[in-house]
């Protein structure tokens, strides 16, 4: 008996995330707790989560963080890769291991995230536009965001 159904790869197949082109990512929590405190208050952990984001560039300087937000359960982070010497889910693995590492600091074996994380390539102005209004207007409307808790 399977201990675990398989799961869906959720990258487009043939598709070359090392492309030069911008990225919708969205990475949750582990069971969509809200751990990161409030969309207009971070704690500790948002604070690292931030953190992280900021930081991808310093790791990997083909990546530029356009726009990002921290919310309760999950972030949401538009990227830009410019050059072939990075892969998207590389630099999200590296992230979500960032702000693991912060949290086992005061909470050892905490698991913090989901498996894996959404990805949409952006294709055009339009949708770029679009996506940075969600990223921008998420925290105000947290209460009808489809991973609100309550």
């Amino acid at each position: 008996m399977e201990k675990y159904p398989e799961r869906k790869n959720p990258r487009l197949k043939g598709y070359d995330y090392s492309t030069q082109n911008y990225y919708f990512v969205t990475v949750c929590t582990n069971g969509k707790r809200c751990i990161f405190g409030q969309p207009d208050q971070l704690n500790q952990y948002g604070k690292w989560a931030a953190q992280g984001l900021m930081e991808i560039p310093q790791h990997y300087p083909d990546i530029l963080v356009d726009k990002f937000v921290i919310m309760p359960n999950h972030v949401h982070a538009i990227l830009y890769i410019h050059d072939k010497k990075a892969n998207l889910s590389r630099v999200i693995g590296s992230y979500k291991s960032f702000v693991s590492k912060k949290i086992h600091e005061r909470e050892p074996g905490k698991t913090v995230w989901q498996a894996s994380f959404h990805d949409h390539i952006i294709r055009n102005k339009e949708s770029y536009q679009n996506i940075w209004q969600y990223i921008d207007s998420n925290p105000i409307n947290w209460e009808k965001d489809c991973f609100y808790t309550g």
